[in-house]
This record gives C-alpha cells, sequence and structure tokens, in this order.
C-alpha cells in the first residue's frame, strides 16, 4: 500500500511517498501527486521526515533509507551515480555520463535527471551545467540554488552564477 507524508522544510513542502518499505518518490513544494494517496505515519516515513529535517538543519549530510525509484536501466544507473556525488559539491552532466561509461550521453544524464523521482534523496541537483551554472531542475532553479547554497556549494553563494566545474 502507498502512503505519503508532508515534510514542512525551510524550503517549502516536501511530500515522500513510501510503498513496500522503501521510499519511491519525493513530491517537491508545489508537485502535485497524480493520485490521491492517504496521508500517514509509518516508522518508514518518520524516519525519512527526521533524515530530511537534519538535511534541511545542516546536520545530515547523507541518507539512509531503502530508496524504489521507478524508471529505466538507464535512468537507475544515472541515479545511482548521483548519489556518488558528494554533499556540498556539483559534477556537470557530462561528468556523470563519463563515469557511467556513456562519455556522449550527457543529454541522457539530463534527461534521466529530470526524471528522478526521488530528489534530494538522489541528489539531482548536484548536477550543474558543464559552464558552471546551475542547469535545469524540476523545481525550478530557484529551489535547485538554495539547495545548492543550503550545502555551502561556494559557487552559489550569492545565487545563480559560476564558471567552472571542478570534477569529482
Amino acid at each position: 500500500m502507498k502512503g505519503c507524508l508532508t515534510v514542512h522544510t525551510i524550503l517549502g513542502n516536501f511530500t515522500v511517498v513510501e510503498e513496500n518499505a522503501a521510499i519511491i518518490q519525493i513530491l517537491l513544494p508545489g508537485g502535485e501527486p497524480e493520485e490521491k494517496l492517504p496521508e500517514c505515519r509509518t516508522p518508514l516515513l518518520n524516519k525519512a521526515e527526521k533524515q530530511l529535517q537534519e538535511y534541511f538543519s545542516g546536520k545530515r549530510r547523507a541518507f539512509e533509507l531503502p530508496l524504489n525509484p521507478e524508471g529505466t536501466a538507464f535512468h537507475r544507473k544515472v541515479w545511482k551515480e548521483l548519489c556518488n556525488i558528494p554533499y556540498g559539491d556539483v559534477a556537470a552532466y557530462g561528468e556523470i555520463a563519463f563515469r557511467i561509461g556513456k562519455p556522449r550521453a550527457a543529454r541522457a544524464v539530463g534527461q534521466a535527471n529530470h526524471r528522478n523521482p526521488i530528489p534530494i534523496l538522489i541528489p539531482c541537483h548536484r548536477v550543474v551545467a558543464a559552464n558552471g551554472g546551475p542547469g535545469g531542475y524540476g523545481g525550478g532553479l530557484e529551489l535547485k540554488v538554495k539547495l545548492l547554497q543550503l550545502e555551502g556549494v561556494a559557487r552559489f553563494a550569492d545565487g545563480i552564477s559560476g564558471r567552472s566545474v571542478r570534477k569529482v
């Protein structure tokens, strides 16, 4: 059975969706679920809420939650690699493509980022354009920049800017 919990944070309300003892989706502020889900409290949703609150208060840098994102094998490979980008760091779309053995697939990596059903926990906000700019984000560039600022990414300290991407 699917259930969800709305987590109130400094950056808005995030809705965490659980199914079969795993997180399957996080809706960003303003996002609407495709289906009406019961709001509930389960041990997993409570743990997700606690970890997200710790993240947004600067006390957590990594998540310890079971995830089960729905996507193609390529999407899952990209999403797994995104989880290797350290807190407070960024990587370019092309760098992720190179790391997964598909050096010419930067655009496909961008599409996989766009389809990431579990943002924040699968940190697609840490992927930026080759020129150092923020690139895109399903929740909007303002939210992406705020997440990068929260993590202390220096080039975004004053908002949308950036020149080069450090390889991680």
